[in-house]
């Protein structure tokens, strides 16, 4: 089962940061999953529509200039990255999961996705690109035919899987809260592997792993590959970033 790091070790380190990155790399992660906002010319690496929680900033992210955003802190100690400085600290190391919690022009996002290829050591088969919204999938998907697309979903639908079959997905991204062996086994059964987030509680790992789930989102790695590794019970043991 996939280690992928929640918006980096966002257990550990501001989420969405170069920090948090590169924590994850040191984790060993199999994956990093970072949110990314299209903004006055500019792909940023930022979850939050809002600012306030993460930069104790009122307004809305889209508002601001580039040079602006650049000027803020996570949690008052990490920049907010784009999308190019996560790709090229990444470096291929791993497999990189890029959300769109906004909409990206499709040539801004080949454009980086072509980069990570030529310039950051990165092959095909690590770059995923995910979204809840399955119309921006479709829309990339139709420029990018290479391009692997992971149908994000926070429901488990009366036909299980079928909705990312039909956008020609590579994965099937779901919520903990909602799923169940049968979306599992309709989700192999249609070639696709399932990604579950976000988990980071010991019990659910380990019943997810049983279940067959090809990989989860954590926010804590290092406190995940001990569970799989057998190495850790208690949750208590955690350390969480404030």
């Amino acid at each position: 089962m996939l280690i992928i790091a929640h918006r980096g070790a966002s257990a550990e380190a501001p989420e969405n940061t170069l920090a948090a990155i590169s924590r994850a790399i040191d984790c060993k992660a199999d994956g990093i999953e970072i949110d990314v906002y299209y903004v006055d010319g500019e792909v940023f690496v930022f979850h939050d529509r809002y600012l306030e929680r993460l930069t104790a900033r009122p307004g809305r992210l889209q508002d601001l200039t580039a040079a602006q955003i650049r000027t803020l802190k996570v949690f008052s100690q990490q920049p907010i990255p784009t999308l190019d400085e996560v790709l090229n600290c990444v470096g291929g190391r791993c497999m990189v999961n890029i959300e769109m919690k906004g909409e990206v022009p499709p040539a801004i996002l080949i454009k980086h996705l072509e980069r990570a290829l030529s310039d950051y050591d990165f092959s095909q088969s690590q770059l995923i690109v995910s979204s809840f919204n399955h119309h921006w999938l479709k829309l990339l998907k139709d420029h990018l035919p290479w391009v692997r697309i992971g149908a994000l979903n926070a429901s488990c639908m009366l036909d299980y899987a079928a909705f990312a079959t039909q956008l020609n997905a590579y994965s099937v991204h779901t919520c903990v809260d909602f799923i169940d062996q049968a979306l599992v086994d309709d989700a192999h059964q249609r070639g696709m592997p399932v990604y579950v987030y976000t988990v980071d509680e010991a019990h659910d790992i380990e019943t997810l792993q049983k279940m067959g789930v090809d990989g989860i989102f954590t926010n804590h790695p290092q406190h995940t590959r001990n569970v799989l590794e057998g190495l850790i019970t208690s949750n208590t043991e955690m350390l969480w970033h404030r």
